[in-house]
């Protein structure tokens, strides 16, 4: 006997199988059969038992089936809790993207009024430079500067979430580059369990695309880090043992990621060794 996801058939003797779309859903996944053994569905068999009329109305079915499934299993993959955090740290990276334009386009706009500011303050920090510029202002141009430090005040909230977030879902990971690195890696990995699959090597580079197709393309030199030269233990390396440092942190966050994928707590032991291995890695030869 043969059983297949509309019913069992053996030889010339068909019997459906009752319920609806759920229930055929979870046939499917029950069914296991032997290649040897098995054999593939023919429409005309299935008209000639008389389980469907037409083959018009198997496919139609076979067609409902499949759209129900896939609804089901988009449904559980925007269900994980990582892929909130996902969408998390997307709005943060948006967020920084409206910042520094509407920064930018405003500048432009103040320079207009004083042509001497750009030389006076075009050292000054983002955040300051939007206090200089808001004296004696008003209009639209003062309203817009006050969105912007709305903005500034939102971001900042967005990313403490995001930080805790991170700390509660990717605990070795945190432990190792804090919560903000850690979100943004899984951000880039598409999820979790995507990050957790990953080797070191792709990890260590993770964020540096644009470097990585310039290297394949052109043969410049390929990219030492991505998204973890934005930790402290990668940036304030030594440059002659930063690549070093970045590549062992990344082979410790391979790890760490499988951790908190099928663990999810923190292994304090492991974070011991990783740490001392960083630590090494670091020191000058």
């Amino acid at each position: 006997m043969n059983s297949y996801w509309f019913g069992d058939v053996e030889g010339s003797t068909c019997s459906p199988a009752e319920g609806g779309l759920a229930a055929m859903r979870d046939r499917m996944q029950r069914i296991a059969a032997e290649p040897e053994h098995y054999t593939p569905i023919q429409w005309e068999m299935v008209v000639r038992c008389g389980i469907f009329p037409t083959r018009d109305e198997y496919l139609a079915r076979l067609r409902e089936l499949c759209f129900f499934m896939a609804e089901q299993k988009i449904g559980e993959h925007f269900q994980r809790p990582d892929i909130e955090l996902l969408q998390m740290v997307r709005v943060l990276d948006e967020l920084d993207e409206v910042i520094n334009l509407l920064t930018e386009r405003l500048t432009e706009w103040y320079k207009v009024k004083k042509p001497d500011f750009s030389r006076k303050y075009r050292n000054l920090p983002a955040k300051k430079m939007v206090a200089v510029m808001r004296r004696g202002q008003g209009g639209v141009f003062r309203t817009m500067l006050d969105e912007i430090e709305r903005m500034g005040e939102l971001r900042t909230s967005l990313m403490r979430d995001v930080s805790t977030r991170a700390d509660l879902l990717m605990p070795n990971c945190s432990a190792l580059v804090g919560g903000l690195v850690a979100a943004r890696l899984l951000s880039y990995a598409g999820g979790l369990q995507e990050l957790a699959r990953l080797p070191g090597s792709a990890i260590q580079v993770l964020g540096a695309r644009t470097a990585l197709f310039s290297h394949i393309r052109g043969g410049s030199p390929p990219p030492k880090h991505g998204i973890i030269f934005q930790h402290r233990r990668v940036h304030n390396a030594p440059l002659r043992v930063r690549g070093r440092v970045s590549r062992t942190l990344a082979a410790k966050l391979g790890i760490a990621a499988r951790l908190d994928y099928y663990r999810g707590v923190p292994d304090e032991e492991f974070l011991r060794r990783a740490d001392e291995a960083v630590n090494r890695a670091g020191e000058e030869q």
